[in-house]
């Protein structure tokens, strides 16, 4: 394990291939953050539990327990952001992490620019997000939301929604029955232009029907608009 000493924000980084890890490493710490290297799943899930880090960088394919098994472990225990390094033809890894609540993926190989866009989006976002403050709840029919304290509740149960889909929850909750793009979406989920894969915005749509939804298979509560978006109806 590598720590700089740097005053930013600090990252887990997972790889098992070094070369991967020395790119990445220098290119996040060039840029501030200190960043603390793990090269397999046991050691990477111990130290993402440590509660000391803004981001995991967390490659799919690690000894000893695979970047999709460390990410479910996570995310089942915590809401500490995830970003995941796929490869170029392992779109059922995207998908899966996506699905386990990973908030985006950066396929190999990829440029430290790329990266550093969606390391500064998530980032972003999560203190978007912490500055989000107040006694604001929405409700609307069996849903209610609490923007302060980021709780969800369905027909009086509480549901474990990801950074990412309580972010897009909470739009289409600002104006219920009206339609949100995909694009829309996703320009508020990353707070920036960058919208990265219109795919995962499909998907976190899904992982939402899963949990708010009486029957996932006939969402009554978040609606396709064919051809236009999605919006948020009581029910």
């Amino acid at each position: 394990m590598n720590i700089s000493n740097g005053n930013g924000e600090r990252i887990l980084l997972v790889d098992d291939d070094a070369g991967v890890r020395d790119v990445v490493a220098f290119t996040l710490r060039r840029e501030g953050y200190e960043v603390d290297e793990e090269r397999d799943g046991p050691t990477a899930l111990e130290s993402g539990r440590s509660g000391l880090y803004a981001l995991v960088v967390l490659d799919v394919m690690l000894p000893g327990l695979s970047g999709i098994e460390v990410c479910r472990a996570l995310r089942a225990e915590s809401d500490i952001p995830i970003l995941m390094l796929t490869a170029r033809d392992a779109e059922s890894d995207r998908v899966l992490g996506l699905e386990l609540g990973a908030d985006d993926y950066v396929t190999k190989p990829f440029s430290s620019a790329e990266l550093l866009s969606r390391v500064r989006a998530i980032l972003r976002r999560r203190e978007l997000d912490r500055a989000t403050g107040g006694a604001t709840v929405r409700k609307l029919g069996g849903l209610q939301i609490d923007l302060g304290r980021h709780e969800v509740l369905v027909d009086g149960e509480r549901v474990h929604l990801t950074l990412s889909e309580f972010k897009v929850l909470s739009l289409l909750a600002e104006q219920p029955e009206a339609v949100v793009s995909r694009r829309e979406l996703m320009q508020h989920l990353w707070a920036s232009e960058h919208v990265g894969d219109e795919h995962a915005c499909e998907v976190h749509i899904s992982n939402l029907r899963r949990k708010i939804e009486r029957d996932p298979s006939q969402p009554e509560r978040l609606v396709t608009v064919r051809g236009s978006g999605y919006k948020l109806v009581p029910a």
